[in-house]
């Protein structure tokens, strides 16, 4: 199979003005022939001459057969323009033939009707020949494409990482039907064994419940576990099944132990991936969110175009959408936040950590997507001063960083200043608490109180002696008189020995 060049010249210029309407003159080749003509054909010799002269038209650079062809063009016919449908190459063309070219909405409608009616234009091959060869050119260009794609290795990141998600979730459902279906005949064992992958094996190699008495898996479990599972497994609650019950059970747990080991060795393959295609990322943020990082842009040249603030957000849209609309806070961090960096700071400077993360991964992703050296000394650095920066966050208040800034951070001397307290006793008394003034002018009242009753009685006792030596005075009610001088005596015998309180602190 072989391609051609070919030139073609205008006939009819004015026609070519009319652009909506240029279409019609292209309805058959003899509208056509009269627009335009052959003026130069060309052959390839075989289909990798030709596959090198296309991928250079497509990525707009000029290849040695074009340029021969447009130098014998320049030497007939100097002062004519060429019509181009890639402005790229008509700068190249220009630049390096001095030879005038024109792009335009006509030059696109002429080409159209060109492809169009190609078969009438070109003649001497046959169409079932010309469909043969731009099917046999359009496979080599495919092959080259995906052979060369600088994307293509991103291909296979993707796609690991994917079936990586994959796999863990079919191994949850599959451990977590395991042990349903297992702890109805022995329940106990679950609560013993807390890691997966030793409890289906442990199960695979006993089975019945009855077989663990006699079995010995000193291989798998340690010796005070199986100690434990042994002697669980004597007094165990749980339900008699059958042996093909038990041969469906160990064959759920053959699936889960190869698929766990097929992980085990997905991920290693990855992690290689990684560290040969995107090192400074891995360093940075580890391979798995590196990984799901290039995912979800969808390469890592795509990826090297986003900004900083989008690698912090990756991840994160409906969060950030939703939080637009309702006018809330946006989210601080994406897919970033599974980054161990991200995981060790905390609460309060997760937000400060992640935006500054994503910063120097961004630097490393535009480093290992267009660089040409395959280090992994910049992300190294750049992880050492997000952790420098996370320790300051995390001590701040303790370290004081020098005027310089060179220097080594230096701490201030420590001084313990010793307070010594006294036991306040005030705190014990359960009265209510009453000032010194009010309780001094309590007591005064109740002096003078006592002072007034005695100076009376004293009175009354003088009255009482007098009448008794003067006149006779009628004798009363023995009864009322010692009544009455019981009360008297009374009210003194309580009110005499009163004295003002002394309040001893």
């Amino acid at each position: 199979l072989c391609v051609v060049f070919f030139s073609l010249q205008v006939l009819n210029e004015k026609k070519l003005q009319e652009v909506d309407s240029l279409w019609k003159e292209f309805e058959t080749p003899e509208k056509a022939n009269k627009i335009v003509k052959l003026k130069h054909f060309e052959k390839f010799q075989d289909t990798t001459e030709a596959l090198a002269a296309s991928t250079a038209l497509v990525e707009g650079k000029l290849s040695k057969n074009l340029k021969k062809i447009l130098k014998k063009i320049v030497a007939k016919d100097a002062h004519e323009q060429l019509a181009v449908a890639d402005a790229k190459l008509g700068g190249v063309i220009k630049e390096k033939l001095n030879l005038s070219c024109i792009h335009s909405p006509m030059v696109t409608e002429l080409m159209r009707g060109i492809r169009s009616q190609i078969e009438g234009l070109i003649t001497g091959l046959p169409s079932r020949e010309m469909a043969a060869m731009c099917l046999g050119l359009a496979h080599s260009l495919s092959r080259y494409k995906l052979k060369f794609s600088p994307d293509k290795v991103d291909t296979m990141i993707i796609q690991a990482i994917s079936l990586l998600d994959d796999l863990d979730k079919e191994l949850n459902n599959y451990i977590m039907r395991c042990r349903e279906w297992y702890g109805w005949h022995f329940p106990e064992l679950g609560k013993i064994i807390t890691d997966n992958l030793t409890y289906c094996k442990c199960v695979r190699k006993v089975g019945d419940r009855s077989n663990f008495a006699s079995s010995d898996v000193s291989d798998i479990l340690p010796e005070e576990i199986e100690e434990d599972v042994k002697a669980a497994a004597e007094i165990s609650m749980g339900t008699e099944v059958s042996e093909e019950d038990i041969n469906n059970i160990i064959h759920l747990c053959d699936q889960v132990i190869e698929i766990s080991e097929y992980r085990t060795q997905l991920y290693d393959y990855l992690k290689n991936r990684m560290m040969a295609i995107a090192p400074n990322l891995t360093v940075m943020v580890g391979e798995l969110v590196g990984a799901r990082l290039i995912a979800h842009a969808g390469s890592l040249l795509n990826l090297a175009k986003h900004p900083a603030s989008t690698v912090q957000l990756l991840g994160a849209e409906k969060a950030l959408f939703r939080a637009l609309k309702t006018k809330r806070d946006t989210p601080k961090f994406g897919l970033i936040y599974h980054a161990s960096l991200v995981g060790q700071s905390n609460t309060k400077n997760k937000g400060k950590i992640s935006r500054m993360l994503a910063a120097k991964t961004a630097l490393t992703i535009r480093y290992d997507a267009l660089g040409e050296n395959t280090s992994a000394e910049m992300g190294a650095e750049n992880r050492l001063k997000v952790e420098t920066r996370l320790r300051l966050l995390e001590e701040r208040g303790i370290r004081r960083i020098s005027g310089t800034g060179k220097a080594l951070a230096k701490t201030d001397k420590y001084q313990n200043k010793s307070e010594v307290k006294v036991f306040d006793p005030s705190g014990d008394s359960t009265l209510p608490v009453v000032s010194k003034k009010r309780k001094i002018q309590e007591v005064d009242e109740q002096d003078t109180e006592v002072a007034v009753k005695a100076k009376k009685f004293k009175a009354e006792m003088k009255e009482g002696t007098a009448v008794e030596d003067g006149e006779p005075v009628k004798k009363k009610k023995k009864k009322k008189d010692k009544e009455k001088h019981a009360e008297e005596e009374e009210v003194l015998s309580e009110e005499l020995p009163t004295s003002p309180t002394v309040e001893v602190r």
